[in-house]
């Protein structure tokens, strides 16, 4: 089978490696598009297809999960000319948070991209905390992090920028203006064809706004301001956009939280991990341990308390997640283990076998 088309979408001889079994079976190669309530949008060889995902792909140890916008998928026809998705092809990269409330589970919000985009508005909701928690998410992601920092038409404090660059410690960052337009071209050099970008931000950061100037025409609906200012939120779904020049583009809701999943603290807060290998311990816990090289940071003004208190905080959201994660796939492997029990005695009883 010849994959041109989905050669433009970024299939890879890796990718064809692992279809080989299926493509002996009749099935076929697709990338989801778009995630909607009722199931997905899918891209193959012939054309956008509304699909399903089989049920057992829920259990994640055998079929890995449920897909997400980005990922390649193994489909079949079905009926109603759509497909259904057999199984999930291996993920180069992820991006994840952490389900909100008090779930420790996994959420994947994109699959399989190149680069990370991480928008935040220049305006009254700028927060370096907020980027930081998303640079940590970006790092881990396995893709590359890019900032890209709007509404600079609205920013009156230069300041800002020189923040946003001491926190993104070997991150580019771009400042753009959606409505002049400055910035937007050194932006739109970083994409490449059959590369996948992914615009990630809270909401009303001028995301949809952003493809929509770097596509140079409307692709995604934006809203107005609010009476206060901000932004808007409009995007509903995650929709993948195949942009002028070649360059795939996903564009994404707008986050109200992001609680990390599984983070790069180190990447992250490069300046804090190369300061706590100058302490005199290796297991120094930053508090009164002597020749404390972040502490003496802290006291000298190199290392700013608000950064400092961000990375404690991040570090125990991460190991509080661990631990309830771990708790769950306790009672998870013991729920199986009781199922499979009660399978065994009955098929003994009725002399089947186990």
């Amino acid at each position: 089978m010849s994959y041109g088309t989905l050669a433009a979408l970024g299939w890879t001889d890796e990718l064809e490696a692992a279809f080989t079994s299926y493509e002996e079976r009749g099935f076929r190669p697709a990338r989801v598009v778009a995630e909607h309530r009722g199931g997905y949008a899918v891209r193959s060889e012939l054309g956008d297809r509304l699909a399903h995902a089989r049920g057992r792909m829920r259990d994640d140890e055998i079929w890995g999960g449920m897909p997400a916008v980005g990922d390649w998928v193994v489909v079949c026809d079905a009926p109603g000319d759509r497909f259904a998705i057999e199984a999930l092809l291996p993920r180069r990269t992820k991006v994840s948070r952490k389900t909100p409330w008090l779930k420790a589970e996994e959420h994947i919000l994109v699959a399989n991209v190149d680069t990370v985009v991480l928008v935040s508005g220049l305006d009254v909701d700028f927060n370096p905390r907020r980027l930081e928690r998303y640079l940590t998410a970006a790092w881990d992601s396995g893709a590359d992090p890019v900032i890209v920092l709007t509404k600079l038409d609205l920013c009156d404090d230069p300041g800002k920028l020189v923040e946003a660059e001491s926190i993104a410690v070997g991150v580019p960052v771009f400042a753009v203006s959606n409505v002049t337009g400055d910035g937007i071209d050194d932006v739109r050099a970083l994409l490449r064809p059959a590369k996948t970008f992914v615009l990630l931000g809270s909401s009303g950061a001028g995301k949809s706004t952003l493809a929509n100037r770097l596509a140079g025409r409307q692709v995604m609906e934006t809203g107005d301001l609010r009476n206060d200012g901000r932004g808007r939120h409009t995007t509903r779904h995650r929709q993948l956009l195949v942009m002028p020049g070649g360059a795939i583009l996903i564009d994404t809701p707008g986050l109200r939280e992001l609680q990390v999943w599984e983070g790069d603290l180190d990447s992250a807060f490069a300046d804090i991990a190369e300061l706590a290998a100058q302490c005199r311990f290796n297991d120094c816990a930053h508090s009164t341990e002597p020749d404390c090289a972040v502490r003496e940071a802290l006291e000298t003004g190199e290392l700013d308390p608000d950064r400092w208190r961000n990375y404690v905080k991040l570090q125990r959201e991460l190991r509080a997640i661990e631990a309830r994660s771990s708790r769950r796939i306790q009672r998870e492997l013991k729920s199986r283990w009781r199922a499979r029990a009660r399978e065994t005695r009955r098929a003994r009883r009725y002399g089947g076998k186990p």
